[in-house]
């Protein structure tokens, strides 16, 4: 664990409409470490363009500690986007981040502030994530950010969430990192948070918004799919049951997915996968039966290619409890 000499402090630049469950979320964990752990571990302050008040989209003011000041080197930058991020990014806020990001200090946008930082350059060449109804447009913005689907990232000294709760993940990560898991288990439980998610989670969304077009027959497969984990179907049932021929399919799936619905469908096993082995007792045996593997190797193999680990280490890893 790093040494610090005195409370690591957070800096959260709050814009124009910025979304309160966001900002309050990461605070409300950066409170409870101090409280759990009996130590000021954590401090942090509330600044914006103009230094008075700002307003968050639910339309209640903040009254902020100061302006747009000078930050360390040793400070962790938190921006707090909302409603109309562009119109909150203004040039002063980006003059500020280029600024302040050339001393070394950590940046980070929650929820929309991803554009904000993406704005200021500051994640050119970088992985990052935003809410899911600004992804598109992002994209399309900002060609040299790696955008993922992920409720959080950490690319270096450049942070970035997907907004709401996903902040709450972020700082449990940041205070296990910097303090230990156990603490970070502590901040969960007093925050009846069961389900801890990581970068490797993605945003849940509803099917025609999770695949980016409302395509009928495309939806229709996709729920039969996610409703048929334990026993997958054919591509060719599946198509049957939409009427449509197999190849016809497998372009549907190639044009708006880039992928084989069996390889969608090996990504939506694999997921529920991950989540049973984060979040039960249940034996690998019994979580590969689960998700539709018939054999313990072959599901080991395709955890491995897809998460880059075995369903094994991923159990260790997140500290299940022994099974019975």
């Amino acid at each position: 664990m790093p040494q610090q000499i005195g409370p690591r402090r957070f800096v959260f630049v709050l814009l124009d409409q910025f979304t309160m469950l966001c900002f309050s979320s990461a605070v409300e964990a950066l409170r409870i470490a101090n409280r759990m752990s009996g130590r000021e571990l954590y401090s942090w302050t509330l600044i914006g363009d103009g230094g008075e008040v700002a307003w968050c989209s639910a339309g209640i003011g903040f009254k902020l500690d100061s302006d747009l000041d000078e930050v360390s080197r040793d400070d962790t930058v938190l921006v707090c986007g909302g409603i109309d991020v562009a119109a909150a990014t203004t040039r002063r806020v980006v003059s500020w981040l280029r600024r302040e990001a050339r001393k070394g200090a950590t940046m980070g946008g929650l929820c929309t502030a991803g554009y904000t930082l993406a704005k200021a350059g500051l994640l050119d060449g970088r992985r990052a994530t935003i809410h899911w109804e600004n992804q598109d447009s992002f994209t399309e913005e900002f060609e040299e950010v790696t955008l993922t689907k992920s409720v959080f990232v950490i690319d270096g000294n450049r942070i970035t969430t997907a907004g709401g709760t996903a902040s709450i993940d972020l700082m449990l990560k940041i205070i296990a990192d910097d303090h230990g898991e156990d603490l970070a288990n502590l901040v969960a439980d007093q925050l009846i948070y069961t389900s801890i998610r990581t970068d490797q989670d993605t945003q849940r969304l509803s099917i025609p918004t999770r695949i980016g077009v409302r395509h009928p027959k495309l939806g229709q497969v996709i729920r039969m799919m996610e409703q048929n984990i334990e026993e997958p179907i054919s591509p060719a049932t599946l198509a049957k049951e939409v009427g449509m021929s197999t190849r016809q399919l497998e372009r549907l799936f190639r044009r708006y997915l880039n992928r084989s619905p069996k390889r969608y469908y090996m990504e939506l096993r694999l997921s529920k996968a991950r989540n049973l082995l984060m979040q039960t007792d249940m034996s690998v045996i019994n979580v590969a039966l689960a998700c539709g593997f018939a054999s313990p190797s072959h599901f080991s193999k395709c955890y491995r290619a897809h998460y880059n680990t075995t369903p094994y280490r991923e159990r260790g890893a997140h500290g299940a409890r022994d099974r019975a």
